[in-house]
């Protein structure tokens, strides 16, 4: 964890902005995998963290906003537990190395709520995403299940995406952490990555690495040959000389800052002519977007740059006919690069995305569109000094879109489906790296990952 005056800091802040009533943050508890003593791997919640540090089990805190009050709910281990899990420190030794001074048995976070709710005051509380967690504020509020996301402050919300969104030198140092196994799995995967290798050996090496450094992926890797298909997480394929694979994976750090890159691998060791071009498009798109990215800028307009250096490279090897602006405007991008081109980063991978995308990316005033090709860009807004984000172009042929479109001769003006047609079986090729928004540019953060065709080569070869 970080130091105490890290987290009272962050609650100070906090206690600014909801105005006035109980703030109430719900800790994850153990998820049981098939019984309840088989539990999966624990991840704290995130938001919890952030602002408590404590990275345990079972566990809830509430801020009184008019009395600056903090109390920590949660239960010292019997000697049953500790026969099992081994000595621990207490509630009260814990919370006050993250300047808690009070805590209660959780037993007792029910009267208190429903001392608040006897007084009308308002209970702040976060959108759910363990059902464990819904049951809960459901007893403590009385209100149905299905009422309690239904229920979150919105005034709470915004106040949490918007300090979350900001990251401290702490932060930074935490994501970079991340980003050095990050690079050690990616560096691993390209030497590994033959013919005749399955793509699972690929991800259990890459797996290895991040637990021999006392951490875990922070969120289940892409690796795939087909990476036409944008989250693939299915690992079960032969990797064959001539065939490219997607490699869009991160580390946790310590403290469960997320890490997430993705680099594309030739199997055999070099690109073919096809590929080559493919990947520089690509290349040259994530080039100019990280170029534009700077303070006040709105991160749509850098997904729209993209596009139109995506369409301006398709359109120099005959798939694109027209203007790479008119192309765009038209929506011809979105039949090879249907998602956005990134998202927030932080101790999310995407970043407080259980927060809801329209509070943590978008604005009263910048809405989200509706339409495909847009409708999955979850950052839209005008870019801060210190926020991390994605910047991942791809360029994506999936054959079931491709016909689909070809049926209804949808933009035919636009697109050559017989040129189109060479590419059918092409697969994807996407580039990915974590950038900090800086007070008057922006940096990519990390250790060096090969990323252009040559040093890729020198890797796979």
């Amino acid at each position: 964890m970080f130091t105490a005056d890290i987290y009272i800091q962050r609650r100070n802040l906090l206690k600014m902005k909801p105005g006035s009533g109980i703030v109430l943050f719900m800790g994850n508890p153990d998820s049981p995998m098939n019984y309840s003593a088989n539990i999966y791997p624990f991840r704290q919640d995130s938001s919890f963290l952030y602002y408590f540090g404590l990275d345990k089990p079972c566990l809830a805190a509430v801020i009184d906003l008019e009395q600056e009050l903090e109390i920590m709910f949660g239960d010292d281990p019997t000697i049953d537990e500790i026969v099992w899990t081994g000595p621990q420190q207490s509630l009260q030794e814990v919370c006050e190395k993250v300047g808690i001074s009070k805590s209660k048995p959780f037993n007792q976070l029910k009267p208190v709520i429903e001392k608040a709710l006897n007084k009308h005051r308002t209970i702040h509380y976060l959108p759910q995403y363990r059902a464990e967690n819904i049951i809960t504020i459901s007893k403590l509020l009385n209100i149905d299940p299905a009422q309690v996301n239904a229920n979150t402050s919105k005034d709470f919300i915004r106040a949490v995406a918007a300090q979350r969104s900001v990251k401290s030198s702490e932060e930074i140092r935490q994501i970079e952490a991340a980003l050095e196994i990050t690079r050690q799995m990616h560096l691993a995967a390209m030497k590994r990555s033959k013919a005749g290798v399955c793509e699972k050996e690929i991800v259990a090496m890459m797996e290895s690495i991040a637990i021999s450094n006392g951490v875990r992926f922070a969120f289940p890797a892409i690796f795939s040959i087909h990476g036409e298909t944008l989250h693939n997480t299915s690992w079960d394929n032969v990797m064959q000389t001539g065939d490219i694979a997607i490699n869009d994976s991160g580390a946790e750090s310590p403290l469960h800052y997320a890490g997430d890159i993705t680099r594309t691998i030739p199997i055999g060791g070099k690109f073919s002519q096809q590929q080559r071009e493919i990947y520089q498009i690509v290349y040259n798109t994530q080039q100019s977007a990280i170029e534009s990215i700077k303070p006040g800028v709105e991160f749509r307009d850098v997904h729209k740059i993209a596009a139109i250096e995506l369409m301006a490279g398709l359109k120099e090897i005959g798939i694109i006919k027209k203007s790479s602006q008119e192309a765009v405007n038209a929506g011809v991008h979105t039949l090879f690069f249907q998602c956005g081109l990134g998202h927030m980063l932080g101790l999310d991978v995407h970043d407080m995305e259980p927060l809801g995308e329209d509070y943590v990316g978008y604005t009263d005033t910048i809405k989200r569109s509706n339409e495909f090709g847009w409708k999955w860009l979850r950052l839209a807004k005008a870019l801060e000094p210190g926020y991390v984000i994605t910047v991942e172009p791809g360029i994506y042929f999936i054959p079931h879109l491709i016909d689909l479109w070809k049926s209804q001769n949808k933009l035919a003006d636009f697109i050559d489906y017989a040129q189109l047609e060479k590419y059918r079986g092409f697969g994807g090729v996407r580039i990915e790296d974590d950038v900090l928004v800086t007070d008057s540019a922006c940096r990519i953060l990390g250790p060096q990952i090969p990323k252009s065709i040559d040093e890729i080569e020198a890797m796979t070869s």
